[in-house]
């Protein structure tokens, strides 16, 4: 199958091209410098030059694909929303290529958009919040609106994705540490968050796109719930920084953007996904990770 991948040179882009290589696939990959053109050309795939902003060379890339990959995204948070739109604008133009047929498209969302249900960890099935109430839900509507309409579309929630370089939003929360001198979590720091190694994350991309089930969605989870307190006594540890508890009324003046995914319980099931994609994790912890972290 010849794939297409957007974010084909970022973090987990270009863990899903190498693993989608190994599988026999052939995989074209959307660079926007000759630096990640030259990395994704050594990883072996075909080098796509180019960004999202020209929407017209993404849609001939589609046009001539098996099947696509989008995980894309520009994590500036000073931008948050606009970001969270533009990727809806995105997935809806990849969509209207594929129109007509079978060949699917995943697209990638977060596990901390579910709603949480108190009492269990969040299912494949649970609701989504509103892009109205969180900005980030705006790729699942996108995907939703692409099914209704006949796509092949699938959607993968991701976890914090870790590795011992990067460990999703707890990236930000060692930087964060670091520039504040004090490591910290909510309260009693109870509340949990799922997690995956990258080579998992990886390998679960390929499975649901190999299965191509309309309107499926996947959680990529590993481990259902890591607490906050536990990640930020890890951190504390190999910063050699001291950790408190912090009163949530103050979360938002120490840990700015990042305070409302700092207070989220959002532990998540993957019990589904495993059934129907026959996917078993095999990676590291995200604690064992950080406890051996690249610093």
């Amino acid at each position: 199958m010849h794939v297409f991948v957007t974010g084909a040179t970022g973090f987990i882009g270009s863990a899903v091209v190498k693993e989608l290589i190994a599988a026999g696939h052939h995989v074209s990959g959307l660079a926007r410098s000759p630096d990640k053109a030259k990395a994704l050309a050594a990883a072996g795939a075909e080098v796509v030059m180019g960004s999202l902003e020209d929407l017209d060379g993404v849609k001939r890339a589609v046009a001539k694909s098996d099947g696509v990959i989008h995980l894309a995204f520009n994590h500036d948070f000073s931008k948050f929303v606009a970001n969270c739109e533009d990727d809806r604008r995105v997935i809806t133009a990849l969509g209207a290529v594929l129109e007509g047929s079978d060949r699917p498209l995943v697209v990638t969302s977060g596990t901390l958009i579910v709603s949480s249900v108190p009492g269990r960890a969040a299912t494949e099935e649970d609701e989504v919040a509103s892009s109205t109430v969180i900005p980030r839900a705006a790729s699942e509507e996108a995907a939703r609106a692409l099914v209704a309409k006949g796509i092949n579309v699938s959607v993968m929630r991701l976890p914090q994705v870790h590795d011992m370089t990067r460990q999703g939003l707890v990236t930000f929360a060692i930087e964060l540490a670091r520039e504040r001198g004090v490591s910290c979590y909510i309260g009693e720091g109870r509340n949990r968050w799922s997690a995956v190694h990258v080579t998992d994350a990886a390998r679960i991309y390929r499975l649901a796109l190999e299965r191509a089930e309309r309107g499926a969605t996947y959680h990529a989870v590993a481990e259902q719930g890591v607490t906050l307190r536990d990640v930020a006594e890890v951190i504390g540890v190999r910063l050699k920084l001291p950790v408190k508890s912090i009163a949530a009324e103050k979360a938002g003046a120490h840990f700015g953007w990042l305070a409302p995914f700092i207070g989220r319980d959002a532990p998540t099931s993957s019990e589904l996904t495993r059934q129907r994609l026959q996917w078993q994790p095999k990676g590291r912890g995200l604690l064992e990770d950080l406890r051996e972290l690249a610093l």
